[in-house]
Parts: C-alpha cells; sequence; structure tokens
C-alpha cells in the first residue's frame, strides 16, 4: 500500500483508536499520529518505522505484524492477549512530531495520567525523549527508567522508532523496549 503526499495530507489532525484490553500490562505510547499511522489506523505504521520489528526481535509479540497496510483484527487481539496496549501522548495526526506545540505536549501529558489511572497498566513505555521531557517539564530526564511511578505504573521512557531516528536500529530498539517487558511481566528469561 502506497500514499501520495496529497493522500497523506487529506489525514492530518485525525486520530487513530488506541489498542487496549482487559489484563492490560504494558503500555507503549508514541508522541502521535503520523499521517500514515492515521491514513492506515494503526500505530506505529509507517513503513520506515522499527516498532514492530523491534517487538519481534525482542520476543514481546511472537508472530510478525506488518501495520504498513493496516493493522488487522487478529494483530490487534495478538497485542491485547500479550497483555500489550498502544495510544499517544497527543492525539492528532501530523507529518512530523515537531509540529506539535509544548502546550500540546504538556495537555497530552495530562491525558496520558488519565488514560494511565482508567486502565492501569503495570509499566508504560513512552518512546521519545524530547517529547517526554517537554510534556512532563523534567529537562534532564535520561532514556530509561523514569523515578517513582506514574498514575500507579512503573515508567520508561525509550527510543523512538522512526525511521527519523536514525540512530537506533532494531536490535538496539529490542534491547530497549525488552527492558520495560519484563518489567510488566511480558517477557520472562
Amino acid at each position: 500500500m502506497g500514499f501520495t503526499r496529497a493522500e497523506l495530507e487529506a489525514f492530518r489532525d485525525r486520530t487513530v483508536p488506541d489498542v487496549v484490553g482487559p489484563g492490560l500490562r504494558l503500555l507503549f505510547v508514541g508522541i502521535n499520529p503520523g499521517l500514515w499511522t492515521a491514513a492506515t489506523r494503526t500505530h506505529f505504521a509507517h513503513p520506515g518505522n522499527r516498532f514492530y520489528p523491534a517487538l519481534l526481535r525482542a520476543g514481546i509479540i511472537t508472530r510478525p505484524i506488518d501495520p504498513g497496510a493496516g493493522m488487522t483484527a487478529e494483530d490487534r487481539a495478538h497485542l491485547r492477549e500479550r497483555g500489550i496496549g498502544l495510544t499517544n501522548l497527543v492525539a492528532r495526526a501530523t507529518a512530523r512530531a515537531d509540529e506539535l506545540s509544548k502546550e500540546e505536549l504538556r495537555a497530552g501529558g495530562r491525558e496520558l495520567l488519565a488514560f494511565v489511572h482508567e486502565h492501569r497498566p503495570q509499566v508504560v513505555a513512552l518512546a521519545g525523549i524530547t517529547a517526554y521531557r517537554t510534556a512532563f517539564g523534567v529537562p534532564a530526564a535520561k532514556v530509561g527508567e523514569q523515578p517513582g511511578t506514574f498514575g500507579g505504573a512503573r515508567l520508561w521512557v525509550v527510543p523512538n522508532p522512526s525511521g527519523l531516528n536514525a540512530h537506533a536500529t532494531v536490535a538496539s530498539l529490542a534491547e530497549a523496549y525488552a527492558e520495560p517487558a519484563r518489567a510488566a511481566g511480558v517477557l520472562r528469561d
């Protein structure tokens, strides 16, 4: 599946449904949907995004998911059965995360906290250190587990899997995502 730039622009400001179900253990949080994600209604869907290959390599999911053409009902069920959820810090789709204002990120942080209170995951893994720093007013935060709890959950900030994050690889992302997955009981060594 492919899209022209004009087709993708038609999805600007759209939202993507969260993937969440009973028994939520690990909630992955993207910054906001990209236009490809909005077009396919599938989180982390751009073909250059390494999210699902990293999850598979880490053993967080047990079968490949090809989100570029849109996640199937079976794909969503697989995530839910594994106790995995997906949401975003900011709901509206943009071409790039740097199009979001600081105010949007801060408001998204408050909404995410309410979401975590409602759905009660054991662990939250937010993909994007710069967005985390802005949303929660912690300019010195580092990637990894954050101090304290977040709405009762342990909180990790993990590298963003976007193809724009050039220094991250599928292998390094898999390693980073495995740590919160172990803490949530999704992975067992």
